[in-house]
């Protein structure tokens, strides 16, 4: 993913080329994208335990418009414990970005065969 840029479900959204009326219409038209379906726990669905773990940054576009939510990434594990592929399932446009970074500097116990599963991320005010 590009700085900047987010795909979901096909589209892309530049963020930076936007007035702020265009995201908070974005916002708006998005927030019926919300993927909705069952929560994973913690770490998700994968049998691999995670040895690194980075929080995802909370951007602040979000956070001044309120916007909370999940994001659900499809991810296969490689032998080595790195992220080999990762997709996302669901989650708002505007907090994929900050979900995918994390997940991208994740690292996994290594193991003898690739590993696949679902990692989500909570994004809300703490």
């Amino acid at each position: 993913m590009s700085e900047g840029r987010t795909h979901v479900f096909g589209l892309e959204w530049r963020w930076h080329e936007m007035t702020k009326a265009q995201v908070m219409s974005a916002i708006v038209i998005a927030g019926a994208l919300i993927f909705t379906g069952p929560a994973a726990d913690g770490q998700g669905t994968l049998a691999r335990k995670a040895i690194t773990k980075v929080a995802p940054v909370y951007p602040e576009v979000a956070r001044e418009s309120n916007i909370t939510g999940k994001v659900r990434v499809a991810v296969v594990v490689a032998r080595n414990g790195s992220i080999k592929d990762s997709k996302v399932l669901g989650g708002h446009p505007l907090l994929v970005n900050a979900a995918m970074a994390a997940l991208q500097k994740w690292k996994f116990e290594p193991a003898d065969e690739e590993t696949a599963g679902t990692v989500e991320f909570n994004f809300g005010p703490h």
